[in-house]
């Protein structure tokens, strides 16, 4: 029975994933191979890597091995269990890169983006028992407080990108359940009224990134050195790039954390326009396999899943890349599945082994699973 189950797991899906970590794990090697020595953060961090991936891969398949519809049925303890990980961060987190956001047990990790998966399964279970009743505006407010305190949570440490990913899986979320858009646009309203008071509240390096982007010209600290560089890294590609091991932006150091928040830079720097458009393509695959599979599901919480993960991964993707061409201001956010990081990684696997085991369960067995 169980073997009937693995008949129905997506290879196409894992393949893609795995291609695309693959891609990752050779730009962490490139932008780290030349400075690793004298930097102790880049320290073996390609074999970190390739450590984390390994491990996310056994994740993914205990993910898919695990019936989804069993957390559906202790939605409300991952939900509290969700917030407790988050106060427990707020009290003894460690400081990194700025933000209180860390725990630390032989190594550190982020547990803000294994939150992000967690409510996911959550809110899908919360959304798919009020399906008949979500069209009126109660539900979806609810729905929206009960994301404020995670939300808060985050926002606190600081760390305002994993704060504003949660907030658009909600709203990818909510806007698949069948929540009428004009409810959205209220919302969306109401919150723009509120601008000052969000303004107000951020710190100040949020806000000089921000003035920054709006304004370059008043950038007297220095502040848009990267997003500059990874601008000339992108641009000197061209369209072949200047091949691997050879950007001269990374290499050399000009460009700084190149191994996370930039590593789309050195990707086009030194594969150009065709290595880009190859990333992009497998993301696009990635997508709609998990798309796909949302389509199939047997139930309406394991499309929710689906969708808050594919959400989740665009959205991510969406601004990373962004970033990287001068579109948006800095915001921190990682590429999923190629960025350095172990945290972002593991959830980002985990995600997709639920949406394997949607896939694996798109419809009911003779004997059960």
């Amino acid at each position: 029975m169980r073997r009937r189950v693995w008949r129905n797991f997506d290879f196409l899906l894992l393949i893609t994933t795995i291609s695309i970590m693959a891609i990752g794990i050779a730009l962490i090697y490139s932008a780290t191979i030349s400075t690793e020595a004298h930097d102790p953060l880049l320290e073996r961090s390609f074999f970190r890597q390739i450590l984390s991936a390994s491990s996310g891969l056994l994740l993914l398949l205990i993910a898919a091995a695990l019936n989804y519809q069993f957390l559906g049925s202790i939605h409300w303890l991952i939900y509290i269990a969700a917030l407790g990980i988050l106060g427990i961060v707020l009290m003894i987190g460690q400081v990194g890169f700025g933000a209180q956001s860390w725990l630390t047990w032989r190594r550190a990790v982020q547990p803000s983006e294994l939150v992000k998966v967690l409510l996911i399964v959550f809110l899908a279970k919360y959304l798919a028992e009020h399906e008949e009743r979500i069209q009126e505006p109660q539900w979806l407010l609810f729905s929206a407080l009960l994301m404020l305190p995670p939300i808060f949570l985050i926002y606190r440490q600081p760390d305002l990108g994993t704060a504003i990913v949660l907030v658009a899986i909600w709203i990818g979320m909510v806007f698949t359940a069948g929540v009428r858009f004009l409810y959205l646009g209220l919302l969306g309203l109401g919150t723009a009224a509120i601008a000052p008071v969000i303004w107000f509240s951020l710190k100040d390096y949020m806000k000089q990134r921000i003035l920054v982007f709006l304004n370059p010209a008043s950038d007297v600290s220095g502040i848009s050195y990267n997003a500059q560089q990874a601008l000339i890294s992108i641009g000197s590609g061209g369209w072949l790039g200047k091949g691997f091991l050879h950007g001269t932006q990374s290499q050399l150091y000009f460009l700084r954390v190149r191994h996370t928040d930039y590593v789309f830079s050195v990707l086009c720097e030194e594969f150009g326009f065709i290595g880009a458009l190859t990333l992009l393509a497998l993301l696009v695959i990635l997508l709609w396999r998990i798309l796909r599979a949302a389509s199939m599901a047997q139930d309406t919480f394991g499309r929710l899943i689906a969708c808050g993960v594919a959400t989740m991964i665009f959205f991510q993707s969406f601004v990373n890349i962004a970033v990287n061409v001068g579109l948006l201001p800095v915001t921190g956010l990682t590429l999923p599945l190629v960025s350095y990081g172990g945290s972002s990684l593991w959830a980002t696997l985990l995600g997709i082994g639920l949406v394997e085991s949607v896939a694996m369960r798109h419809k009911k067995l003779e004997f059960g699973d």
